[in-house]
């Protein structure tokens, strides 16, 4: 559709500048479709097991593993937006800086992540409290999955530096090798050689290293020589701020996450059920608006690199009005097919009942939501991690915490859960709002601020 468009109005841009953000944003959204295709096959293996309990346990352990790597996704970010600049400066030798810091503390994070398994572990139970058996497959299972830890860790480095060069069409096939490769192995281990829920843990071993390895070859330009392999401690330090800034920032936004299911078990499981079926309608969301933020990210970062205010301008026109179509399109969706999605993902009457009381917060959500994912993608574009990080605080600390316990006093017990979709959805809308406020405020004087460049 975009290669037919000829001309369009001149606040719109140029047509080939439309074909760039989707030759960036299309590829990561197949990958956001073809991820969870793929887990459902993973999924299918292990749940034709004889017994459930290998499915309970490898499904509980996933959450637990999944988590301890969300929180590491600042990794990618910080990735993402340092080649930018470089890629956009033409410069090289700051490329490969980044990725032998990157690397630095990939291996140093995974390392302790090993270190830490027992603690971790433990951790994890004292939050959920599993039956006996569960946690004794579980455990077996995350003890496995963490010795990946330094190859999953590598692998968020790589989809950034892959993004940051706009090279998302080799970012997509390594997500999707890492699912095929995890499908097959799956095959293997768990019916082949009836290793059940050890063989779901080492078949996710095999993708993650074997996608960490496939993954630095096609960055192998930026690795340089092992005698050029040099730690410079100021930007060490640098690269470090950064990332403990985006970590503080993904830690904040999955507490308030997880205050939507975890709370609503005050209201009784079927309406946590609701919210959790609820909480698929933002997976679907992301799908779309992640693709934009990631073309967000790759070509503010190169604008910022050529230090060109008027091209950063230009960008974040062209790709607010995609952000805006995108949210646009999924409240029509919602609309008109919410009720359907519900029942696609489940089929008790009970659950749908209650999900759809709920579900005018979910069709009006992509019109909150989508600023917080298009200033995400603004923000680490032009590596304003500091501000980042300090924008969610605000939004968190300021709007998400006290509208949830506001809520909860002023509204009655049927309505409480109301509160918490409330709360969520202003939440959002903070965030774009501050993010837009403190780019009014410090102008963009600051979108190309000193960087270092040698």
């Amino acid at each position: 559709m975009i290669k037919r468009i000829q001309k369009l109005p001149s606040w719109l841009g140029k047509s080939a500048d439309h074909r760039a953000i989707f030759a960036i944003a299309l590829p990561m959204i197949i990958s956001n479709i073809a991820a969870p295709l793929l887990g459902l096959v993973d999924t299918a293996i292990i749940g034709h097991l004889p017994d459930t309990i290998y499915l309970s346990a490898v499904a509980l352990g996933a959450m637990v593993v999944s988590f301890i790597y969300l929180l590491a996704i600042f990794l990618r970010m910080t990735t993402t937006a340092e080649i930018a600049h470089a890629f956009g400066a033409e410069n090289q030798r700051l490329a490969q800086r980044v990725i032998v810091h990157g690397v630095t503390i990939a291996m140093l994070l995974g390392v302790m992540l090993l270190i830490a398994r027992p603690w971790l572990i433990e951790l994890a139970w004292l939050v959920i409290v599993p039956e006996p058996e569960l946690q004794h497959y579980a455990t077996q299972y995350i003890s496995i999955r963490l010795w990946a830890a330094p190859a999953a860790l590598i692998n968020l480095l790589v989809l950034g530096a892959l993004l940051g060069r706009q090279q998302s069409r080799l970012a997509m096939t390594l997500v999707i090798f890492t699912n095929a490769v995890n499908v097959i192995a799956d095959v293997v281990l768990i019916i082949g050689l009836e290793m059940n829920v050890q063989g779901a843990a080492w078949a996710s071993v095999l993708a993650e290293v074997s996608t960490a390895a496939l993954g630095l070859w096609f960055i192998r330009d930026l690795l340089p020589k092992p005698s050029y392999w040099r730690i410079t401690p100021a930007y060490f330090k640098q690269f470090a701020a950064m990332n403990r800034d985006v970590f503080i920032r993904s830690l904040l936004l999955q507490l308030c996450m997880a205050v939507m299911t975890g709370y609503a078990a005050r209201f009784g499981a079927v309406v946590v059920a609701a919210n959790a079926v609820l909480m698929q309608f933002l997976m679907l969301i992301s799908l779309g608006l992640d693709g934009i933020a990631y073309a967000v990210e790759a070509l503010l970062g190169a604008a910022r690199g050529r230090r060109d205010v008027s091209k950063i301008r230009y960008w974040m026109r062209l790709t607010l009005f995609w952000s805006g179509v995108f949210a646009v399109a999924y409240c029509i969706v919602f609309g008109l097919a919410g009720t359907q999605i519900i029942g696609l993902l489940t089929d008790l009457d009970e659950v749908i009942h209650v999900a759809e009381r709920y579900l005018p917060w979910l069709i009006l959500m992509p019109l909150f939501g989508h600023w917080s994912y298009y200033f995400d993608g603004v923000y680490i574009g032009l590596g304003l991690t500091k501000a980042m990080r300090n924008t969610m605080a605000i939004s968190v600390l300021g709007v998400f915490v006290p509208v949830w316990l506001s809520s909860q006093w002023w509204l009655n017990e049927n309505n409480a859960n109301h509160g918490l979709w409330l709360a969520l959805s202003l939440f959002l809308l903070a965030r774009g709002a501050s993010q837009w406020l403190y780019l009014r405020y410090k102008g963009l004087t600051l979108l190309v601020q000193d960087h270092p460049s040698k």
